[in-house]
Parts: structure tokens; C-alpha cells; sequence
């Protein structure tokens, strides 16, 4: 089929990937470029940095309007993370992949929410790009387990895989089905205050949020004095024991080249 897509984020760079060998992808919608890094240097989102390497088409508009030239009638949208109005909606099919079994954990950072709240399932969801936010109704959904080693970067890399298996068994006829009203949550943003680990609280706890802010955020804590950023940890008895850290400034390294440092 021909397809466009609108995808900002490296989910949506994961998708719009796997889609492009399956189907004539005729544009990227994307945000426009924006600092990034510690340098805070402009550059492309990882969507287009796909795209161009593809060679798709990319539009990038401060604000999607109506007349779009995106050169298909069906939009599959992936973390995009701009809202589409309804005028624009109303032009053409836009299905969304979600990254969560909708109604539960609508919103920006529904891999990162599930993973810290100690969910043992999850999966995706196709539905119809509405006004509001993640609560069109429903094309497709099929959950996966959440294994003991998964992090937000195994669950998206799944999610991308199954999506695709979802919209091409969708896309040739798509039929829709309400979002049930009950079993809402919202997956809030994630923000510097989600990044500080607690010590105070149950090393489960502590673990569940560092796998969900790994390895694309980090989970930020003071260990023997320095600041560092904790990728990987494990709980051993009663504690968390930290197995991969950065400390500021510096490289990744195992905990065990750490302590050897602090020495």
C-alpha cells in the first residue's frame, strides 16, 4: 500500500522502518528540527535521519495545517507528538500506534508509566487519530508479557515489531471498535523529578524505574559521593546492587570499574 507517516521519535523512526519494507512510503511528516544533546546543537528528529537514509519525502511544519501534500490517503502515525487538528483529521484515514493496551496509560510516555508501575503485560494498539488525546476507537490490540530483563528499550523495539503486524492486518479494510470508558490511566511526560532515584523506597521500585528510563533517559542517584547515572541494577536480597553506571562526565562502565575508581 501506499502509506505516509507522521513520526517524530525513535519509536516512530523504528516503525517507519519496518513499515518501509513492507509498503511505498511516500512521505515523512516529522517535527521541524530542534536542539539537542548536552550541546543543545540543531538537529534532525531520528524519524527523519530514517527517512533520508530511505530516501522518503519529509515535511516538517511547525503546525500540521489542512492541503497537506503527503501523497497518500492513510497516515500511520508514531510518536509524532503534535497534535493534528481536526480539520487536518478529517482529510484523510490517520491510524495511530500506541504502545500501550489502551485505555490504559494514554499519553506521552505510556512504555516509561507501565514499566515504573511494575506492569507484567502490555502490547499495542491501532485506533483512529481523534481530538482527543490516545481515545480513538480501536482497529487492532494484542498484548505481550513484560519479562524480569525488559527495559522501555526492549518494549519499544517489540512494540515497533508488533505494530507492524497489526496495520497489515488492518490496513486493507480497516474496521473500528469505541474505546472502552473505563480502565483509563495517563502516562504523564516523563520530567527530571521522575529521573531521581529514592533510596528510601523498595529496591522493586528503584529497579522498575530505572528499566523504564533505560537506556534513552537514565535514572539519576549519588552513589559513594559522585552523581552518576544508573542504566542497569538488579535487586540482590533486601537491595538494589547497581550493575552498569555513568558517572557525570565520563563513559558507561560495569559498577565494579566504578568502585575501582572510588578507590
Amino acid at each position: 500500500m501506499r502509506l505516509a507517516v507522521a513520526a517524530t521519535a525513535p519509536f516512530g523512526a523504528d516503525v517507519l522502518e519496518r513499515l518501509a519494507t513492507r509498503h511505498e512510503i511516500t512521505s515523512l511528516l516529522t517535527r521541524p528540527d530542534a536542539p539537542r544533546g548536552r550541546g543543545q546543537k540543531t538537529g534532525a528528529p531520528p524519524a527523519k535521519e530514517t527517512a533520508e537514509r530511505l530516501g522518503i519525502p519529509v515535511l516538517q511544519p511547525a503546525r500540521p495545517e489542512p492541503g497537506l501534500d503527503l501523497g497518500a490517503d492513510t497516515i500511520v502515525v508514531a510518536a509524532y507528538g503534535l497534535l493534528i487538528p481536526e480539520d487536518v483529521l478529517a482529510e484523510r484515514l490517520w491510524l495511530n500506534v500506541h504502545p500501550s493496551l489502551l485505555p490504559r496509560w494514554r499519553g506521552a510516555a505510556p512504555v516509561e508509566r507501565m514499566l515504573m508501575a511494575g506492569d507484567t503485560e502490555t502490547g499495542v494498539t491501532i485506533h483512529r487519530t481523534v481530538k482527543e488525546l490516545d481515545a480513538g476507537p480501536i482497529a487492532a490490540q494484542r498484548s505481550f508479557p513484560i519479562g524480569e530483563q525488559d527495559d522501555a528499550g526492549s518494549v519499544y523495539e517489540k512494540s515497533a515489531a508488533l505494530a507492524v503486524e497489526l496495520l497489515d492486518a488492518v490496513l486493507p479494510d480497516p474496521q473500528f471498535t469505541p474505546q472502552d470508558d473505563e480502565g483509563v490511566t495517563y502516562a504523564e511526560k516523563i520530567t527530571a523529578a521522575d529521573r531521581e532515584l529514592d533510596w528510601a523506597e523498595p529496591p522493586e521500585e528503584l529497579l522498575n524505574r530505572i528499566r523504564a528510563l533505560s537506556p534513552h533517559i537514565g535514572a539519576r542517584a549519588e552513589l559513594h559521593g559522585r552523581p552518576v547515572t544508573i542504566w542497569k541494577a538488579r535487586v540482590a536480597g533486601r537491595r538494589l546492587e547497581p550493575l552498569e553506571v555513568q558517572p557525570d562526565g565520563k563513559r558507561r562502565m560495569t559498577y565494579d570499574e566504578f568502585l575501582r575508581g572510588v578507590r
